[in-house]
């Protein structure tokens, strides 16, 4: 997901700005020790052999012959160098790690790319020793542009290695720094990460939601009983170890974290929009920050939807710092008192009122075997789906060229869950996929539903749902509501470019998928056109694209849910 405020550089007081990004600053307790090479060890003082060839003592003089050379050879001098088999060589050392530059090449095999940061890039890699298969983050040391930088790198290390061993915690098993860059060797999360989880299941109960729940927190007191802030907790950063269904969670991403010093109070600002507390916006926070992200995820748990949104960075802070937290639309009205309790809880603005991570730990509802319900969640993709069947057909071909416009990253979730559905391989969803795929995914819905969520999503009217309609039929409400997005689909439409789309471009384009009939065009028009002057202009498009959008200032949030 996007909007992180990770940023580089110092902070600058006299900046009018309230949200300054600053550098989280080192402890000076912290510093790295430099590596110092040994001495070369001394050679031991020569002894002249006791047993020396006698040379006379009155040789006859001979000028015209060399000097007779004794067989005795001259002590060496104290310090002379070693034999070469072991003469120390100049080792060149690395300016980040302060030790040996190491080629990692010569230990691991480094593979496919798993992922790529504002730093650097995480690979695939196989130790070759053991054919052990690892994640291998390395960071261009030409991005650390500071020493500021450079010890943000030193601490992400120090932090890893003193959280080592911590069950739901990704391990850093070894560190190496070459010319180019710095390498951490770390444990494989292979099960991808949970929000991926909860799309592939299709849906939640509250216990289900609990148990994960239970696990973030339970990160959140280790972490904290262990002197550290992690700062940037959001759910793309738990990852689960294997696919298996029981694979335990892990935390990672420790690149923004730090030691908690005890009185200390945190004034730079870093973390992820929709997940910073609002003390940290007011620049004076600490390690309850932490409890309110994790709070934020357990709503986005329940919901599918942030407790905070806006169309931009500095929107969403606003909202933060108000502290207005919908528990009236749905799916709230159906969500347990426990778990709204232990939300609210979570969220108090004033950080001295929110629990604790031991508190959390101990609410009824996290408990293992506590109160949590058995009770499904709405699942998400049948809620968009539904959606969207309530939507006129012209936002339908509307949002197909939206859809259309995406980049793979955007809608890489939603073309996973497709494939999952199309178990021929056909590259079209039928009726009886859909429904074998929504039973799968834990939706239980009657053959009626299953074929209404049919003809909302087939655009074409052809009987299947094409990988486009899908995509189209899934797409979160933040996306349609982009202004480049809704502008683009109206040139789609406003051929001549004159500002207005006519009955004749609107057949135009509506022909293609088998809707532009005279009844369906006069339909359209009726409905969109509200000045009634018999075509449609930006407005009135881009008011009918944002009909239907639930609570106008609620929005999905774009976590493939």
């Amino acid at each position: 997901m996007g909007n992180c405020l990770q940023r580089r550089g110092k902070l600058v007081e006299s900046d009018p700005a309230p949200y300054t990004v600053a550098r989280p600053q080192q402890p000076p307790w912290q510093q790295q020790q430099q590596y110092q090479q040994p001495p070369l060890q001394q050679q031991q003082q020569y002894q002249q052999p006791q047993h020396v060839h006698k040379i006379p003592a009155t040789p006859p003089r001979q000028p015209q012959q060399p000097p007779t050379v004794s067989t005795v050879k001259s002590p060496p001098p104290r310090f002379m160098a070693s034999p070469k088999p072991a003469e120390p060589r100049t080792v060149a050392m690395g300016g980040v790690l302060g030790k040996p530059l190491v080629d990692i090449r010569q230990t691991y095999t480094i593979g496919r790319e798993l992922g790529r940061g504002q730093f650097g890039v995480t690979h695939l890699c196989t130790k070759k020793a053991t054919g052990e298969l690892f994640a291998c983050k390395s960071i261009a040391k030409r991005k650390l542009a500071n020493k500021d930088d450079i010890q943000d790198v030193r601490r992400e290390i120090q932090i890893m290695t003193h959280l080592k061993g911590q069950p739901n915690i990704v391990e850093m098993k070894e560190a190496f720094e070459d010319r180019h860059d710095v390498h951490l060797v770390m444990e494989l999360c292979a099960g991808g990460e949970l929000f991926d989880r909860i799309i592939a299941k299709g849906h939640y109960s509250e216990r289900a939601a609990a148990a994960v729940f239970r696990t973030i927190i339970q990160v959140v007191h280790t972490c904290h009983s262990m002197g550290v802030m992690h700062r940037d907790l959001k759910p793309e950063n738990f990852l689960l170890l294997s696919k298996e269904e029981n694979a335990p969670l892990k935390a990672t991403d420790f690149g923004l974290s730090v030691f908690i010093e005890k009185g200390k109070v945190y004034r730079d600002i870093v973390g992820s929009a929709y997940y910073v507390a609002p003390e940290v916006l007011r620049r004076n926070y600490g390690p309850e920050a932490d409890v309110w992200s994790a709070g934020v995820i357990l709503y986005i748990l329940l919901s599918g939807v942030p407790p905070f949104w806006a169309e931009s960075e500095r929107g969403i802070f606003d909202n933060i710092l108000k502290g207005h937290i919908d528990f009236e639309s749905p799916p709230w009205p159906s969500i347990s008192d426990g778990a709204k309790d232990v939300v609210k809880r979570m969220l108090k603005q004033d950080p001295k009122d929110r629990l604790m991570a031991q508190q959390v730990l101990n609410h009824p509802w996290v408990k293992e075997d506590g109160e949590a319900p058995d009770r499904p969640i709405d699942n998400a993709v049948l809620t968009r789906m539904k959606q969207f069947r309530a939507m006129n057909k012209l936002k339908k071909v509307a949002l197909k060229v939206i859809a259309e416009s995406l980049s793979e990253e955007e809608i890489v979730g939603l073309k996973e869950m497709f494939a999952s559905m199309d178990t021929d391989n056909s590259g079209t969803i039928t009726l009886e996929e859909l429904k074998i795929g929504l039973a799968r995914q834990g939706t239980r819905i009657s053959d009626t539903e299953v074929k209404q969520l049919m003809e909302a999503a087939d655009v074409d009217g052809n009987g299947t749902i094409d990988y486009i309609e899908f995509i189209t039929a899934t797409l979160n409400m933040n996306r349609v509501e982009r202004e480049d997005h809704v502008y683009a689909a109206f040139q789609y439409f406003d051929k001549d470019n004159s500002g207005y789309i006519t009955r004749e471009e609107l057949e135009e384009a509506l022909i293609k998928y088998g809707m532009g009939d005279e009844e369906t065009i006069k339909d359209i028009i009726a409905e969109v056109d509200t000045d009634n002057d018999g075509r449609i202009n930006y407005d009135e498009f881009g008011a009918m694209m944002r009909k239907g959008n639930p609570e106008g200032k609620r929005r999905d949030l774009d976590i493939g849910f």
